[in-house]
């Protein structure tokens, strides 16, 4: 096995390899070009929606966007990143699965549909690759990871072929297996993967419990979406952030009780980065339980993303 630096090393230079072959996989003639984006976090970015509450221009096959939906995998086991890319459609909410080889849809969704149909209506002519792997109750600190893992680069959890692995190695894997493939839309031809932004919606589960986990939040968003960023070979790759809210469902009236910490953390860190944007959208919307939107929820909170990313000054400049 390798070494833990040399694990990180090397799983961040499969995707960097994998995205600069498909950058020169053909002259640009040839390529058809898609706006690579990475959607990632937990079970609000899963997607709690139910798919039979979708009005009817988001049912069935999204046009010029596919999608590469990461198998969900806990922290301690061997990397996953199993997916197989397809035409998004409905499904790809929190119960989705992938073997690799095919797909198992669920009755779900998160904010990819409406993501994809407001950055196409605002970017006429752009074809659209989403690369999605999240996993619900998951934190960025490891101290608030719990049962559901988390996504701090320097965990060291695990045994065996698992040591040392955690969500951050299966979404670097889900990356690593989406860029390697070059005919996403499989009409035999090369494709290229143009990286164009990061959502994420996480947070939730480093505001419940710990106030030093909270605190620490703003550093800890700010080096992941670094590394995310690095991956993708982009510096100044657009981010939207989603920021977390509380549906106050519980007998105390706050279900994160260190909320406000994580939403300031969340706010300070994206008016820091220039190509970072703040979504607040979400104190709007209603709940289906006391941790997850509603269907309506989402489907705003996809739109709100598009069009955040596209504010950006870097916004819709994939490369």
């Amino acid at each position: 096995m390798l070494p833990r630096t040399m694990h990180r090393r090397s799983t961040l230079a499969l995707v960097s390899s994998a995205l600069c072959v498909l950058g020169l996989a053909a002259p640009r003639s040839q390529a058809s070009d898609f706006h690579l984006y990475l959607l990632g976090g937990q079970s609000n970015m899963d997607g709690f929606g139910q798919v039979a509450e979708l009005p009817e221009a988001l049912q069935g096959e999204q046009p010029d966007t596919f999608i590469f939906h990461g198998n969900s995998a806990p922290d301690g086991v061997p990397v996953d990143g199993r997916g197989r890319w397809e035409a998004l459609r409905p499904g790809h909410g929190v119960g989705f699965s992938s073997d690799g080889q095919g797909n198992q849809p669920s009755t779900r969704f998160g904010v990819e549909l409406s993501l994809a149909a407001r950055l196409r209506a605002l970017q006429p002519g752009v074809k659209l690759a989403f690369v999605k792997y999240s996993r619900g109750g998951t934190s960025i600190d490891a101290r608030a990871a719990g049962g559901a893992g988390c996504w701090d680069p320097d965990f060291d959890g695990g045994e065996g072929l698992g040591r040392g692995v955690n969500q951050y190695d299966h979404c670097l894997a889900a990356l690593a297996a989406a860029t390697a493939v070059t005919d996403i839309d499989g009409d035999g031809e090369p494709d290229r993967l143009l990286p164009a932004g990061i959502v994420w919606m996480q947070g939730e589960s480093d505001a419940s419990d710990s106030p030093a986990v909270a605190l620490a939040y703003v550093a800890q968003l700010g080096r992941l979406m670094d590394l995310l960023r690095a991956a993708l070979r982009r510096d100044d790759l657009p981010v939207a952030i989603g920021r977390i809210s509380d549906s106050g469902q519980d007998a105390s009236g706050r279900v994160w009780t260190h909320g406000e910490v994580v939403r300031a953390a969340q706010q300070a860190w994206c008016e820091a980065d220039a190509a970072a944007a703040l979504v607040t959208s979400t104190d709007g919307y209603g709940y289906s339980d006391p941790y997850h939107y509603d269907s309506a929820g989402y489907i705003d909170l996809g739109a709100r993303f598009a069009e955040a990313l596209v504010s950006l000054p870097s916004g819709g400049d994939a490369r």
